[in-house]
């Protein structure tokens, strides 16, 4: 099916199982916060609606699993070892992020995660063109959905000091 060997349908499922883990675990830590907490903060009016974020961090979960498994098919473990170590330090900032904004309701320990995480999101791409424009192009929109959700977070911060 698709030409993919069975290691390369057991290497996909592995990294969908693992992203599938940090979504889990980051929509753990966001609540209850998300009903209680945030409800309740001052919003920009650019703020999305609340029933958006499902689904696009759904999206950009599935994408980010791909592109790692893409990176991992073509490069392997030992010729992509950088590439991935980087996606899995994004991949835990990126957990981190839900904790500290939202469990422990604190827009500025968010802000300098998110910073951090857009940093480690950037060093990702620039990692995975190395081994594949297709795996790149699958992080671009990851990428421009943090940079709206940390401009999102600075004003969040600003509005509720």
């Amino acid at each position: 099916m698709l030409g993919l060997n069975a290691r390369e349908w057991w290497g996909l499922i592995g990294f969908l199982a693992v992203v599938a883990a940090v979504q889990g675990l980051a929509s753990w830590l966001t609540f209850p916060a998300v009903r209680e907490w945030y409800p309740t903060l001052a919003r920009p009016t650019w703020t999305p609606p609340d029933w958006v974020f499902g689904p696009v961090w759904t999206a950009l979960y599935l994408m980010m699993a791909v592109a790692a498994w893409w990176v991992w098919r073509t490069g392997g473990w030992a010729n992509a070892r950088l590439a991935l170590s980087l996606f899995a330090l994004q991949l835990a900032l990126n957990a981190a992020w839900s904790g500290l904004f939202f469990r422990l309701r604190s827009p500025a320990a968010g802000l300098v995660d998110i910073l951090l995480l857009w940093i480690a999101i950037a060093a990702t791409l620039l990692a995975f063109r190395r081994h594949s424009a297709v795996a790149t192009w699958l992080l671009v929109p990851y990428f421009v959905w943090v940079s709206y959700a940390a401009a999102l977070n600075f004003a969040l911060w600003r509005m509720n000091r």
